[in-house]
């Protein structure tokens, strides 16, 4: 099979998949539209996020077998399109979701300690002790919005603390030794934190919105390393302001890809996000939660075990 590379990913992933047999060709520069013109000519590609998977590019593709996702998630791809086609689908969970469940611990713990506002106090010349004092984990409840890979992992990451992890999810007995599944009203009812697990769907996206958050029965701390889009930012603010929120770690905004630099350079930076960015309540990171030296060569290697195991 001859398979093109969009993306440039761990090198393992082209040198196995040579020593497999498969003819591996990269393009990491032309546009979509001139990847479109050749795409027929391949088997299979393997891609990120550099542009988004429509019915014309699969139409174009006539002798597609395969796409894989160096990722979680396939958001930016047509999938049921591409399942009519008979295109198997690859993505690589299983590559980032260590990953992705130390970071929102991460994201926790500086929270509840204040890390990032005391050490910018003390870079400045402030010791100030009391205004710093931090919250213990123990004792809380956490709640999981979605309990696939990613939510597992955060589950799994949180064992070692004496706290409860209650979990809900659309489908049915998710739940495991880590994590007690709920319905979302007694998640709503019980947790002290709220993290979210969920992939990109039209049920996800605007999912954390003032009427979501209203109904918690006390302030929470909220973490997000899933989607950007799942959290109306608006209503986060509001919230954060209000102190039904108390704090919140995001890995991922609405605001992201090349808008994201815009903001800066034009004079268009929505007031919520302003808030967000001058916020001691908050704690940002780019996009990063599945972005470590290890999880770039699980994914990678990932994707080259399932190629394997269905084609060769």
């Amino acid at each position: 099979m001859k398979i093109l590379h969009l993306d440039a990913n761990h090198p393992l992933l082209i040198e196995q998949l040579n020593a497999l047999g498969y003819t591996n060709h990269e393009d990491f520069t032309s546009s979509k539209d001139v990847i479109q013109q050749k795409i027929n000519q391949y088997d299979g590609f393997i891609i990120r996020s550099r542009f988004s998977i429509d019915a014309s590019f699969l139409d174009a593709a006539t002798n597609l077998k395969f796409i894989g996702r160096v990722g979680a998630g396939l958001e930016n791809i047509d999938c049921d399109y591409a399942e009519r086609k008979g295109v198997t689908l690859i993505a690589a969970p299983e590559g980032n979701r260590n990953a992705v469940g130390e970071h929102s611990l991460a994201m926790l713990l500086s929270l509840f300690n204040k890390l990032n506002k005391a050490d910018k106090e003390v870079r400045e010349g402030k010791w100030l002790r009391e205004d710093n004092r931090g919250l213990e984990l123990d004792g809380k409840t956490v709640g999981l919005i979605g309990y696939g890979n990613m939510g597992k992992a955060f589950a799994k990451k949180l064992r070692g603390f004496d706290v409860t992890v209650l979990c809900y999810d659309l489908k049915p007995n998710m739940g495991d030794k880590n994590a007690t599944q709920v319905s979302l009203a007694e998640l709503q009812e019980k947790a002290d934190v709220l993290s979210l697990h969920t992939p990109e769907t039209p049920s996800t996206i605007k999912m954390i919105n003032s009427d979501l958050i209203k109904g918690f029965a006390k302030p929470f701390w909220l973490i997000n390393t899933a989607r950007g889009k799942s959290v109306v930012t608006s209503d986060l603010v509001s919230a954060l302001k209000s102190g039904q929120i108390l704090g919140a770690g995001l890995d991922v905004l609405e605001y992201e890809k090349s808008s994201f630099e815009n903001l800066f350079s034009d004079n268009n930076m929505p007031e919520a996000f302003k808030y967000l960015i001058q916020s001691d309540q908050v704690i940002l990171s780019p996009h990063v939660a599945g972005w470590t030296i290890e999880s770039k060569e699980k994914l990678a290697q990932t994707i080259v075990d399932k190629i394997k195991a269905k084609f060769s």
